[in-house]
């Protein structure tokens, strides 16, 4: 089946909360479940936020795979600060900081916030897709570095971003915490699309 990639809209939040809760493998919802209100899911609280036109967490910044008209999985992703602009990790929770300190040792790349496929769509190349799309949005967005991070005990994603020519370049200790169940270490990827074919 083919793959199609488009940008998202407002129209789209719903499935970005619902993919964004698959990303980040329960961390999203550690944020989301105390916006909840009677009544709501907390998809719901997901969407609300992927509406925002400012946050790096947006709409704005994602890309979605389509396969016969249904959406199949999403990219979210977006240009890091340059050097000098970087966010004061006393705003984060500590187990997050980790994170944040990663994001700051690549300044201006191209940063994959988030990558998910749908369980209905997995193993048809959804997620290859989507990578392979994102060097043109890194050379469109000025960035010759893209990068990324993983937990490295999810060994399937490692395996990709591997395969797709990431290599490590930096890693933190994961502090542990009750939304995610990762021990071990935080792995930094990178990759150089300098000259890469963007097609």
């Amino acid at each position: 089946m083919k793959v199609e990639i488009r940008k998202a809209d407002k129209n789209d939040c719903r499935s970005i909360a619902e993919l964004a809760l698959i990303a980040g493998e329960g961390i999203p919802a550690c944020f989301w479940e105390r916006s909840v209100k009677p009544g709501e899911e907390i998809e719901d609280v997901g969407a609300k936020y992927a509406a925002s036109e400012t946050a790096n967490f947006s709409y704005r910044n994602t890309h979605l795979a389509v396969i016969n008209t249904a959406i199949a999985g999403m990219l979210l992703a977006y240009r890091l600060p340059d050097p000098g602009d970087a966010e004061d990790l006393h705003d984060y929770p500590e187990f997050i900081r980790p994170m944040i300190e990663l994001e700051q040792c690549v300044p201006g790349s191209f940063y994959i916030n988030m990558l998910a496929t749908y369980p209905a769509y997995r193993n048809q190349a959804v997620g290859t897709a989507l990578m392979n799309y994102a060097n043109g949005l890194a050379a469109s967005a000025g960035c010759g570095i893209i990068s990324l991070e993983v937990f490295e005990q999810n060994a399937g994603a490692l395996r990709l971003y591997r395969r797709l020519g990431y290599s490590v370049t930096d890693r933190r200790r994961v502090i542990p915490h009750p939304c995610h169940p990762y021990e071990g270490d935080i792995v930094l990827l990178t990759k150089d699309t300098t000259g890469v074919e963007t097609g």
